[in-house]
C-alpha cells in the first residue's frame, strides 16, 4: 500500500519534535518526485540584531530541507543520511513573513547526493541559494 502525500508529510513533520526544526518552526509543506519544500516563519526568533533574517537560520533551513529530501528519497531502513557540506549565498534580506526552501537534486547517487536549495519569500523573491552535499552511510546490522 502506497502512503498518501499528506500522510508522508505529516509523518515527516512529526519526527521533528524536540529538534532544531521544531525550535525554528520549520515545516515540510510539499514534495514531488525530485523536490521537497519547507517553510519557516521570519520573526524575532530568527532575526539578526538589526531585524532581518539571520544567515545561520537560513542555512539551518536549507540543511534541514535538503537532508529531509535525501531521507525521503533514500532507503533509510538501510542508510543514515548525513550532511557533508553546505554553502549559502545570501542575495536579499527579509524581515517578516515566511521563507520557503525548495530542495532539488542535482545528483542522486547511491553514496553521495548533491542538492540545490532555493530560499524565497512570500512574494517569490530569491533570498538565498544554497548547495548541500549529503552522504548515505550503511546502518550496521
Amino acid at each position: 500500500m502506497q502512503l498518501s502525500k499528506e500522510t508522508i508529510i505529516a509523518r515527516a513533520n512529526s519526527v521533528c519534535k524536540n529538534t532544531l526544526m521544531e525550535t525554528l518552526s520549520i515545516e515540510i509543506v510539499d514534495y514531488g518526485e525530485d523536490f521537497l519544500i519547507a517553510k519557516m516563519p521570519v520573526n524575532s526568533r530568527v532575526h539578526q540584531p538589526d531585524g532581518v533574517l539571520h544567515g545561520g537560520a537560513t542555512a539551518a533551513l536549507a540543511e534541514s530541507v535538503g537532508s529531509f529530501a535525501s531521507h525521503i528519497f533514500m532507503d533509510t531502513e538501510k542508510f543514515f543520511i548525513r550532511g557533508l557540506e553546505i554553502t549559502a549565498n545570501h542575495i536579499k534580506s527579509v524581515s517578516e513573513g515566511y521563507v520557503y526552501a525548495k530542495a532539488s537534486f542535482l545528483h542522486k547517487g547511491r553514496t553521495t547526493q548533491l542538492l540545490d536549495i532555493r530560499i524565497t519569500d512570500d512574494h517569490d523573491n530569491l533570498i538565498s541559494i544554497c548547495k548541500l552535499s549529503t552522504i548515505a552511510l550503511p546502518k550496521k546490522k
